[in-house]
This record gives C-alpha cells, structure tokens and sequence, in this order.
C-alpha cells in the first residue's frame, strides 16, 4: 500500500507541474484542465501517507513535495474564488438601453433535445443567443424558435463546429471568417445597443488539443491570439464569446486576455464549470465570455443542461462609460516576454 500512494502521488505532482512546459502538444496542454480536481486529489494523497505510511526519509520527501504541489495549485484557483480580485465591477444601476444579455450554449450536435433547447432560450429572454456544435438538422428544428430573433449569422456545418447567432438587437457589419481551419468558423459583426452604442462582438469555437482531432493545441491557440490582436485593435467595446476548449486558467487563455486586455467575469468570483454536465467531478470552464473594460457585470449563471455534455450560460452586461477609468488598472500585464510568445504561436500552422 505503501508503494502505491507513492506512486499516484509521483504521478499527481507531475501532472500538476506539467502545464509549465509550454508545448503544444495534447498531452502537456491537457493537464491544464483538472486544477481543482488534482487539488482534491492531492490533499487526499497527503492525508493518506501521513495516516498509513511509515515515518522515513521517502516519508518526508513526499509529504514536502505534495505540500508544495497543494500550496502551487491553490495560488492558481484562488483569482477564480471570491477571494480573488475582481477583474470586472458589478454594475451599481440600471440602465436598460446600455445592457446587453448573451446565452451561450454548445447544444452537442448528435443531441436530438431541440424543445430543451428552445425552452432555455425561451426562459432567459437573451438579447443574443449564440449556439455551437449546430448542424443543418439544428437550424432547422429551432427556426420557429427564433422568430424572435430577427437578426441572425448561421453558419450551420455537419462537423460539430457549426454557429447559429441569433440577435433581437441590431447587427451590422456581420461576417463569417475561417481564420486558421477551412473547416472551423467564427463569427465576426457588430451589435447596436439600443442606446445606439456600437460594441464588436466575436463568436468562437476552436479545436481542443484531443489525439482524435488535434493532436497539439497550436490551431486553437493561433485562433484566439488572432482574435486578441483585432480585439485590442478594436475603436469600439469588444465582447468575445463562445466555447474556446480551454480551461479560463490556461496559460494561453491568460495570454489572450493578457494582449487583448480584456476583462474576465469569471476572475474574483466562481469557476462557473460548463464541461462535462453529465459528470459531477470532472467539470471545467470552457464556455466563456470575456469584454472590455467599457462593460460592468449585471449577472452571470449557468443554465439548465437539456442533454448536451456543456451546460449554457447566460451573461448580461453593461455599457458604461465611467467603466473604462474604473477597472483599467483591472487589466492583466503584458510584457515583452507574451508579446514574442504570442507572435511565435501566430506565427506557426
């Protein structure tokens, strides 16, 4: 017994710390995504060699090396906690004409639920509605459904990279561009806040780093770097959302807001996990939404699960002029050392 928990604590500490070599390949970029649950497991582990294993010199090696492992992995959730420091304020009043609500959900394109899906769109009322993984066979079945929405973006693909994009507000502007794959769409236009405020919305979902797609993560990782760069480039309010397959801790997520300087809701509040719906402990944040810093945070919850393996999530923000001043210094630092790093990874493919 003695044996095995030194060994599945080695394997702990190596999957914990192997994130930090910044390969492209799946099998280092896959560990990002089970912080909490190596947390979990780690305390576990500790707990258990403290209690069953013999005081030795392997004793007190592993019980320094797990307490190391819980102290590094606690320092990388606590910005997804309340403890963590907000990076976008809550809005303090109301004001209808400068909001705008987004549902975002990834429907799972062999999930034949459509009424679920309708009667989520239904219930939240969303101004925007964006959906991923949408075959022709989805437009289809939820046409009737959208009427509400008048202006719309579909791209429906039998690939599970389709996008519908439904709005009640205005769109102008809208295009659809394959910035990295043939195959793989993203949605670009922008949206006019009923106060006539003009914001740039980005709709994404690049490929995960899997061995039955892509075996690195470089494509997925050159298309959000791509939508950086337009994003901080951008003369008008940025909102980028949709399902980026990576974890909202990832080093390349925070790469991306790093030369975006885009704000995360998510940071200073809650995990909000959307991936796997149909299994409890291995959940992550791969939906997500992220805005500039012209924008303050209404609401943000997840939705019910109508059989896709992501839960929805619905974000309302606001538009406020002041916000730009208040939350600047709420942007993350970029230097020299992400500016090469994320010109490197554009730069491959």
């Amino acid at each position: 017994m003695h044996t095995a928990l030194y060994i599945f604590s080695s394997i702990l500490i190596i999957i914990s710390f192997i994130p930090l070599i910044r390969n492209d390949y799946w099998t280092f970029r896959v560990f990002e995504y089970p912080r909490l649950q190596k947390l979990v497991l780690t305390i576990l582990s500790l707990v258990f060699i403290v209690i069953f294993c013999e005081k030795s010199t392997t004793f007190y090696v592993y019980v320094t090396l797990l307490c190391g492992t819980i102290i590094y992995l606690i320092r990388q959730i606590l910005p997804f906690t309340p403890i963590g420091k907000k990076q976008i304020l809550r809005a303090k009043k109301n004001i209808p004409d400068q909001s705008i609500s987004i549902m975002i959900s990834n429907v799972f394109e062999d999930n034949t639920n459509y009424e679920g899906c309708i009667s989520e769109i239904k219930k939240t009322g969303a101004d925007v509605v964006l959906l991923l993984e949408t075959s022709h066979k989805w437009m289809e079945e939820l046409r009737e459904a959208t009427d509400a929405y008048p202006f719309r973006v579909e791209k429906p693909i039998d690939n599970t990279y389709g996008m519908l994009l439904y709005s009640k507000l205005e769109l102008k502007d809208s295009e659809v561009r394959f910035l990295v794959e043939d195959d793989i769409p993203s949605i670009h236009t922008k949206v006019i806040l009923p106060s006539g405020e003009l914001i740039q919305l980005y709709a994404v979902h690049p490929t995960p780093p899997v061995p039955n797609e892509n075996p690195r993560s470089t494509e997925r990782d050159k298309e959000l770097l791509m939508i950086a760069d337009e994003a901080e480039k951008s003369a008008i309010p940025v909102i980028v959302c949709g399902d980026l397959n990576d974890v909202a801790w990832s080093y390349t997520t925070e790469l991306f807001l790093k030369t975006s300087q885009l704000l995360d809701p998510r940071r200073g509040r809650f995990f909000l996990n959307t991936f796997h719906a149909h299994h409890f402990f291995m959940r992550f944040p791969l939906d997500h939404i992220f805005c500039s810093t012209d924008f303050k945070l209404k609401r943000m919850k997840r939705l019910y699960n109508f059989n896709s393996d992501h839960f929805p999530i619905l974000t309302e923000l606001q538009y406020e002029r002041s916000a730009d001043i208040e939350q600047e210094e709420n942007t993350l630092d970029v230097d020299q050392d992400d500016i090469e790093l994320a010109k490197e990874k554009k730069e491959k493919c």
